[in-house]
């Protein structure tokens, strides 16, 4: 049994950026706060709030895809945090369309092979980077 309070613990944790739940939940492990203690505290500060993973996916999300990330890294890093899979759905659903971003960062970045494997190791689908690095040669 940990000497603080799990509740104490966790909000702690919470102090400088939100987490998911199972974020909180590893900490308090690490903590040494027991199973039934780490349910008590992490039910209690979802009821009030603190811990909310639809919240934490979607700021996830967002700061990812500002960061240049494709759809599928994003997923992946959602999942990672242990964020349900509905929650990381409705969190990617809430963002610019991927072939937006992924045209953006081309014309940003040049359309070349480098972009494309650059966007391909940031998680971009590969009909995104198809699309997004096309040519025009209409007209």
């Amino acid at each position: 049994m940990a000497d603080r309070d799990p509740v104490e613990i966790a909000t702690n944790a919470l102090l400088h950026r939100d987490r998911s739940r199972c974020d909180v939940e590893e900490r308090l492990q690490r903590a040494g706060v027991g199973a039934a203690e780490r349910a008590d505290a992490l039910d209690r500060l979802e009821r009030v709030g603190y811990i909310d993973d639809k919240r934490f996916a979607g700021a996830r999300a967002g700061t990812l895809a500002d960061r240049g990330y494709g759809d599928e890294w994003i997923r992946h890093d959602l999942a990672r945090h242990g964020v349900p899979d509905e929650d990381a759905a409705e969190a990617l659903a809430a963002l610019e369309p991927e072939a937006e971003r992924a045209a953006a960062l081309v014309e940003q970045l040049g359309r070349t092979p480098r972009t494309g494997a650059r966007l391909a190791r940031k998680g971009f689908g590969a009909d995104t980077l198809e699309a997004a690095l096309r040519l025009d040669v209409a007209d």
